[in-house]
């Protein structure tokens, strides 16, 4: 496995895989990896003839009051495991090969990207949106992957790659769940053992609010008293959207996607699944 940390060693190899007429997968990642990590990297070993992980804590995407200083950072323990699922490169940019001196480009995306998670996190988007649009143009895969844990995300990167036109196909990975029905997160590790209890509840919650029968106000507002219930600290959001577009349902919706996001003192848990 390669491991480089500018984007010319990544550039020359790439163009070197692609001039041998081999297809790019690329997995990007901001470390600290779990299973759910490693099933992108099996999912996108089966697609591509090469798979590029990229390693990288976007500043850009904290506000001055996250844990940008705190979040983990486990270089040496990511490495391994992602050799040990067949990675063949590993990207490793430091913030200034990302944003050079005089870097001065935002990217802001609408649709997708207004509301829910944009609500409690303005600066969120434009610092994701704008990190893959750099990375999608220095590695220039065939593919990348994204996990649906991250739904709105999700749809926010497709629709960046639509509206640059980058030639880039964007694939969603599914949930990868602990054995209680949390989805894997690297937060989880800030849990207390308490707070971990809790937490193994919001995927059931979830689901009830995903089958729910009652019309999605009296559903909603039932999944949030839940939730509270249950001891979490509080609910950010719990709806239920058209999973195209994040947009309000209606009764002609074909696809919906039903979406939390609760607290546990400072941490937030998300998840969602169809409805």
């Amino acid at each position: 496995m390669k491991i480089f940390r500018t984007k010319s060693e990544l550039r020359q190899q790439v163009s070197e895989w692609k001039q041998q007429g081999r297809s790019i997968g690329f997995v990007p990642t901001m470390g600290a990896l779990h299973a759910g990590h490693l099933s992108l990297i099996d999912q996108m070993n089966s697609k591509a003839d090469h798979t590029i992980a990229s390693i990288f804590v976007n500043p850009t995407q904290f506000a001055a009051h996250e844990d940008l200083d705190n979040y983990p950072r486990t270089e040496a323990s990511d490495c391994k495991k992602l050799a040990e699922h067949e990675t063949d490169l590993v990207y490793i940019p430091s913030a200034r090969e990302i944003y050079p001196d005089g870097f001065s480009l935002r990217v802001s995306l609408d649709g997708p990207a207004q509301g829910l998670e944009s609500e409690a996190r303005p600066h969120f988007f434009d610092g994701v949106t704008t990190v893959v649009a750099k990375l999608l143009l220095q590695v220039r895969p065939d593919f990348a992957i994204f996990g649906e844990k991250d739904y709105q995300q999700l749809l926010v990167i497709q629709q960046l790659v639509r509206d640059l036109d980058i030639d880039t196909q964007i694939i969603s990975g599914p949930i990868i769940r602990e054995t209680d029905g949390l989805a894997m997160s690297s937060r989880n590790a800030y849990l207390t053992s308490e707070q971990r209890a809790i937490a193994g509840k919001l995927n059931i919650i979830l689901s009830e609010l995903a089958q729910s029968q009652q019309p999605p106000a009296i559903a909603v507002a039932e999944a949030k008293q839940a939730l509270l219930n249950a001891g979490f600290t509080g609910v950010d959001y719990a709806v239920i959207r058209d999973a195209d577009t994040l947009g309000d349902i209606s009764d002609e919706t074909q696809n919906r996607r039903a979406l939390i996001v609760a607290r546990l003192g400072d941490i937030r848990l998300l998840d969602n699944m169809p409805a």
